[in-house]
């Protein structure tokens, strides 16, 4: 008779796609270290994959990284604008500093 088919729960198969996503071991090299096919392997890391270090994981992520920088961009330009009315008042004390300092005749 046939051997038995090994059954993972969810939380293995997922840590063992981060595992493998660790390695720079090749997947047949990974697969004999665990005993687990190859083929089951790669099934799980392309259902269990994530990327979270990749920019572009999915639109949600898209839409939310969208959002923050428009957020930044509106700050940004708040800035800016405090920065040139503080540089136009900076400019204005000087002047006024300047004619007060002159000595009256």
């Amino acid at each position: 008779m046939g051997e038995q088919r090994q059954r993972f729960n969810e939380e293995f198969k997922r840590k063992t796609v981060k595992y493998i996503q660790e390695q720079t071991k090749s997947m047949p090299e990974i697969a004999e270290e665990l005993n687990i096919p190859a083929k089951t392997l790669h099934q799980w890391k392309a259902k269990y994959r994530t990327f979270e270090n990749e920019p572009l994981a999915s639109q949600e992520k898209l839409r939310e990284m969208e959002r923050l920088l428009k957020e930044k961009e509106k700050e940004l330009k708040l800035k800016d604008q405090e920065l040139a009315d503080t540089k136009e008042e900076l400019a204005i004390v000087k002047k006024a500093v300047h004619i007060f300092s002159k000595p009256k005749n």
